[in-house]
């Protein structure tokens, strides 16, 4: 899996401030699309055990709320087993941090058993993010007054309730 972009002090993709990494790779092509770059897979550089020491460092100050992961595509099947991994381990060292995704597939659809990019992994992705930002960017209904989304379709989903965690 490869990234384009780890920002260590990001105040756009959730509460707070967060570590944001965006991950390459993406299929939906939405037009309008904020990280164009992010689509091919082969985009930035490979994501190593050393970017995944540079994460948990950079989360681990008090002054960071938690971890934001965008693209590019999360869910996209060729990263979900990379992520499951370095969503369990931020989980596992890092529990007080929260979890932020953003992804273009839904929720209820995309990601269930039979969804378009269910895999093995995906699951696991789900049992450590506490809120998911679904649905793709759709430019004609854009609106610069929704707070951590980019069009009125996407929806906030708060996974961490919604699972009794």
């Amino acid at each position: 899996m490869n990234y384009g972009a780890i920002k260590p002090y990001d105040i756009a993709n959730g509460p707070g401030v967060r570590v944001s990494l965006f991950v390459s790779g993406c299929r939906h092509h939405c037009k309008g699309c904020f990280n164009s770059e992010a689509w091919d897979f082969a985009y930035g550089r490979p994501f190593t055990a050393e970017t995944e020491e540079e994460l948990i460092k950079a989360l681990k100050p008090a002054y960071i709320q938690g971890f934001s992961l965008l693209g590019g595509e999360p869910f996209e099947p060729e990263n979900q087993q990379v992520l499951a991994g370095v969503l369990s381990r931020i989980r596992a060292v890092l529990p007080q941090k929260d979890i932020w995704c953003y992804t273009g597939y839904l929720y209820d659809a995309d990601l269930v058993p039979g969804g378009k990019v269910y895999t093995e992994f995906t699951r696991p992705m789900l049992s450590c993010i506490d809120t998911l930002v679904d649905g793709e960017f759709v430019e004609s209904l854009k609106d610069i007054s929704l707070v951590f989304r980019g069009s009125s379709n996407q929806r906030i989903l708060d996974l961490r309730n919604a699972a009794g965690r």
